[in-house]
């Protein structure tokens, strides 16, 4: 687990410059599509954060460090009609292999469950990507069938309230 101290924090217009330059960085965004990033602007952003946090079934977190500064983000969206919880977390290069991205995105699950949002949450990382599989099998996420509800994609995988144990 990471030994510094880490501030998770629920994002807000204080922190859009960082979010920014996060969606815009190609190697973040890479996995997701976005080799080039977002381009996003912050007038966009803004827009994107009143609608984010508006709602206690959707929050995404800003993660600082004490000595890296802004690391990246976390964030849940509850399905409340499936009971099912989307996860996702990106960090900047600076801040991977750290356990950074265990700690924080343990946090996030960690909402889901203890406020009883719902009893599963899921994960759909891109096939390739090495990095965020490990750290899913270390968390406890298995691979399952993809629900018929969600969007068609490649993966899923999920973990229950049960068998998270942190």
């Amino acid at each position: 687990m990471y030994k510094y101290k880490l501030t998770i924090k629920e994002t807000d217009k204080s922190d859009l410059k960082n979010v920014m330059e996060l969606w815009n960085d190609g190697e973040v965004m890479y996995y997701v599509g976005f080799p080039e990033g977002l381009n996003i602007t912050l007038d966009k952003l803004e827009g994107w954060l009143s609608k984010v946090n508006s709602s206690k079934y959707t929050k995404h977190y800003s993660i600082y460090d004490e000595n890296i500064g802004y690391c990246g983000e976390t964030y849940y969206s509850i399905d409340r009609e499936n009971d099912l919880a989307a996860l996702d977390i990106k960090l900047f290069p600076k801040a991977q292999g750290k356990g950074i991205a265990e700690y924080s995105l343990s946090y996030s699950i960690n909402e889901v469950f203890r406020n009883k949002l719902a009893s599963k949450a899921y994960v759909d990382p891109n096939p390739l990507n090495k990095k965020a599989w490990k750290l899913y099998e270390k968390l406890g996420f298995e691979s399952k069938l993809r629900p018929d509800f969600l969007e068609p994609y490649e993966t899923y995988l999920e973990i229950t309230k049960e068998r998270w144990n942190r």
